[in-house]
Parts: C-alpha cells; sequence; structure tokens
C-alpha cells in the first residue's frame, strides 16, 4: 500500500494535514471544494485557490488537523 506524505504547498504557503486527528466533519471540502477534494489522491490542491482563501478555510478546520505556515522568501 503506498503512503502519502500529507504536507502540501503552492510555492507561499504549506499546509499539513494530520490524519490522526481529523474528524471527518468535512469543514475543509464544503467550505473550499476546489482545494479539499474527497474523491482523490491526493486530496489537497493547493492550485485551486488563492493563499488567502486557503489560509481562511485551514483556520476553520474543527479538530486542527489541517495547520498552514507562509513560506519564507
Amino acid at each position: 500500500m503506498e503512503t502519502y506524505k500529507n504536507i502540501f504547498t503552492n510555492g507561499d504557503v504549506i499546509v499539513s494535514y494530520e490524519p490522526h486527528r481529523c474528524i471527518h466533519a468535512e469543514a475543509c471540502a464544503k467550505g473550499l471544494s476546489e482545494v479539499f477534494k474527497t474523491s482523490v489522491i491526493p486530496w489537497i490542491d493547493l492550485d485551486g485557490a488563492s493563499t488567502k482563501k486557503i489560509i481562511k478555510q485551514v483556520k476553520k478546520c474543527p479538530s486542527g488537523a489541517l495547520s498552514y505556515c507562509l513560506r519564507k522568501n
């Protein structure tokens, strides 16, 4: 079985996903389905929205399974 790293970047922001913390509320997918997709792997595509929208949605994660940090130039 292939495993996937749970770190994603678009060059501006790095989003991390901790599956053991996830409560599967799907707040991420319901709020920003262009980025957080429940039917494909890898399920996070940070090219789907602006960095500002991604950060706003990650902050709404009810379990804290999603987190972000900005890349330094």
